[in-house]
């Protein structure tokens, strides 16, 4: 502790009403929802409070599982949006962490070379195909993002400056990447670039008219899967298409694998599936291991030094303070080497088919709930009817005219029973509102597939009368 005495005739700073740690994890869930509300976000309180969300405080995590304040065990097949590949607190990240730790290894060597920080990137590029190897690290996937961007519209050129984006894509809420994320309600009315090209997904005949009929696009930047526009893939002709007019037309393509990377699909990345690599790609979430933020930019050397190759020009967007920080290095490395070391990419192709066959016989059983059961690994969108589809015929014409305002209220109700009745946690996507979106850790076994599709088929096998029914009721509670 700091001496301060000889400094006595100063009046001291007084310390304000600050919680500690240990105050902090006592908080009962009234004093957090307070909290909450004074000081976060009260807004979406409201949509917590609908789900019944609200009610959990989360004591600890392990594996597959959250604890609750009761120690009531919640499956977790949401996995923060693919955060999670490593499922919770995986004893290896624990144990590298708590070495970095002990042996007062550096976090923030900004004047020197980091060991972590390069062998990281080493790492990144070794499991990285084609030439995909000149590493930028970061805190998030937005922060990779726009790295991807940057790089990729510097090496175009000044005179080709615009970015061809797809329809319901989301990239990012940074100010860059919002411009070629596609939603209103992401993009509210801040003042965003406009050199930007949107395009649907999927659509290889517009894509080549747009390249074709405008020399200044010089960057394609897609989701190789779109998550929150509902776990949307292209086909593999689509992607080989892509490259070859790229590869025409020298536009340079950016992947962003962000949520799809890391494994989550069945490969490392999910382009690999399609046989094509990208010029550059970004990853993040399972990246940080469950216990860091972690973000990475990957570029062929030769983009990256069209950019940056020069002494003059190296630092233009040269990592931030917290790029490269130590622990989170350290936290990604081990988490890279468990990632292979526990087979997880094959568990992920393998368990993720389990999945999506339990789901399909659902499916057949409930027609009139589940229009569609898509995705690859354990990356899985369920999209269900439109609600007046889902109710009796008589009710069906005065429903339908509220079907665009009450879309995502089955996902939500489902969502709710199954967190409130089963201990299970789901997500759900942003523009198709009608999908819920799983996507469980790596280290998802079939009996943790077994037990989530149990839980499932009983809240579908209640139909959807009752399922409203006990939603209801369960607000007036």
């Amino acid at each position: 502790m700091i001496d301060i005495s000889a400094n006595s005739a100063r009046e001291r700073v007084a310390k304000p009403a600050l919680l500690s740690v240990e105050e902090a994890k006592a908080l009962d869930v009234a004093k957090m929802t307070d909290l909450f509300t004074r000081h976060l976000n009260p807004g979406q309180l409201h949509f917590m409070k609908l789900l019944g969300f609200h009610k959990v405080k989360i004591e600890r995590a392990e594996g597959m599982y959250y604890y609750d304040q009761n120690d009531r065990k919640i499956l977790d097949f949401f996995g923060g949006f693919g955060s999670l590949a490593l499922g919770h607190n995986h004893p290896r990240i624990l144990d590298a962490r708590r070495k970095f730790q002990d042996e007062n290894r550096q976090e923030i060597a900004i004047a020197f070379m980091s060991q972590y920080a390069t062998a990281l990137a080493h790492n990144l590029a070794a499991c990285s195909p084609g030439e995909l190897d000149m590493v930028f690290l970061g805190s998030s996937g937005s922060e990779a993002m726009e790295a991807a961007i940057k790089v990729a519209e510097r090496a175009a050129g000044s005179k080709r400056p615009k970015i061809v984006y797809a329809e319901n894509s989301f990239h990012g809420k940074t100010k860059g990447v919002l411009s070629i994320t596609d939603g209103s309600l992401y993009r509210g009315e801040f003042k965003l670039v406009d050199n930007t090209v949107k395009v649907p997904f999927g659509d290889i005949d517009a894509i080549e008219i747009a390249f074709r009929t405008d020399p200044e696009i010089g960057v394609i930047v897609l989701e190789t899967v779109q998550g929150g526009g509902g776990i949307i893939q292209a086909e593999t002709a689509f992607w080989q298409r892509l490259r070859e007019l790229c590869d025409k037309y020298g536009v340079l393509w950016v992947a962003d694998e962000v949520q799809c990377g890391f494994g989550r699909t069945g490969k490392f990345y999910a382009f690999e599936h399609h046989g094509v690599v990208p010029d550059v790609t970004a990853l993040a979430k399972s990246l940080g291991g469950g216990k860091s933020a972690m973000g990475a930019m990957i570029a062929k050397r030769d983009v990256y030094m069209k950019a940056y190759g020069t002494p003059k020009t190296a630092m233009i967007h040269a990592m931030a303070t917290f790029g490269g920080i130590g622990e989170a290095c350290v936290t990604s490395i081990e988490a890279m080497n468990v990632l292979y070391d526990e087979h997880l990419i094959d568990n992920s192709a393998n368990t993720g088919d389990y999945l999506l066959s339990r789901l399909k016989e659902l499916q057949v059983r409930y027609p009139s709930l589940l229009k569609e059961v898509r995705g690859q690994g354990m990356m899985i969108g369920i999209e269900f009817h439109d609600l007046s589809k889902t109710m009796p015929l008589v009710l069906r014409p005065v429903v339908a005219m509220l079907d665009d305002k009450l879309k995502g209220s089955l996902p939500g109700f489902i969502g709710s029973h199954l967190l409130r009745d089963h201990g299970v946690l789901v997500a759900f996507t942003e523009y198709n509102r009608n999908v819920i979106r799983l996507e469980p850790p790596l280290i998802c076994e079939k009996s943790h597939v077994d037990d989530f599709i149990t839980a499932f088929d009983e809240v579908m096998s209640r139909g959807i009368v009752r399922i409203v029914k006990d939603f209801v009721a369960a607000q007036v509670k």
